[in-house]
């Protein structure tokens, strides 16, 4: 039997959400896609994965515990302190530069072939998820080396993780549908990477924040996720700062229902602009 091609105003409106499960496999390809492309040619290969946040480590370690003076809550080794909040700073940071910038990079398949484009700025997350697991082998290392063990609390770890993931898809649909139409973007986002570091307790504790700053800077919702990995990972920290946790869980979806809303309304102009 001849298979028909039927066209359809609207059709692809009303089967959006299962044309991604239809287009699965085409998810699996661009992820796997630029897992491999992304270290290709280079001298150490993945092991970038594993530098980047090493040195990092080392020079946060350096200026925020050996120059300012500062000391991990708890009397801890400031070096697992600044490698725990790591994890999800970098996963974060590489996805929004990743996805922002996915769609441009491909234009040529996003102006001949039909699909939900939800699927590219997608890839790019779980490529960049891919990284985070390789960085917490080395979260492991660190806390070998530190003769350091996680608690109990470690069970908690996955639904940080689910936030980090919501958090960095959400700003990375703003970001990406954006780029496309200003391409300025492609500039902005790795200042706002940068920017973010200095306003994310990645080399130092929120409780250096003075209280009465602490509801505008828990709107970042990297606070709640970096304070929640240190409690579930670390073993003998301080209690857990809930408000924090569930400011970080109003504002990720916020994010996600409003950037899923821009990138659906954005997305019908994306093959022409692009």
């Amino acid at each position: 039997m001849t298979p028909e091609l039927v066209i359809e105003s609207g059709r692809s409106e009303r089967n959006y959400w299962r044309d991604l499960w239809r287009y699965r496999e085409l998810f699996y390809f661009l992820a796997w896609r630029d897992i491999l492309v992304r270290y290709k040619q280079t001298v150490i290969g993945v092991s970038w994965a594993i530098v980047r946040p090493f040195l990092t480590m080392v020079v946060l370690t350096v200026v925020f515990n050996q120059f300012a003076k500062l000391n991990a809550p708890g009397g801890g080794p400031y070096a697992p302190f600044v490698m725990a909040a790591m994890l999800p700073w970098q996963f974060f940071a590489t996805s929004l530069s990743e996805s922002g910038n996915s769609l441009v990079g491909n234009a040529n398949l996003i102006s001949k072939v039909y699909f939900p484009r939800l699927i590219v700025p997608a890839g790019a997350v779980i490529t960049s998820f891919v990284d985070f697991l390789i960085t917490l082998g080395l979260m492991a290392f660190v806390m070998t080396w530190y003769h350091l063990a996680p608690d109990s609390r470690i069970i908690a770890l996955p639904l940080f993780v689910v936030i980090a993931f919501g958090a960095a898809f959400g700003a990375g649909l703003w970001l990406c549908a954006l780029t496309v139409k200003y391409r300025d973007f492609r500039y902005i986002i790795p200042f706002i990477v940068q920017f973010g570091l200095y306003v994310s307790p990645v080399g130092f504790s929120s409780s250096v924040v003075p209280a009465k700053w602490h509801w505008l800077y828990e709107l970042n919702p990297m606070v709640g996720v970096i304070e929640g990995f240190r409690w579930s990972i670390l073993p003998g920290g301080p209690a857990l700062d809930w408000p924090a946790v569930w400011m970080a869980c109003c504002v990720v979806v916020v994010l996600l229902l409003s950037g899923t809303w821009y990138f659906r309304r954005a997305e019908k102009s994306f093959a022409d602009v692009i």
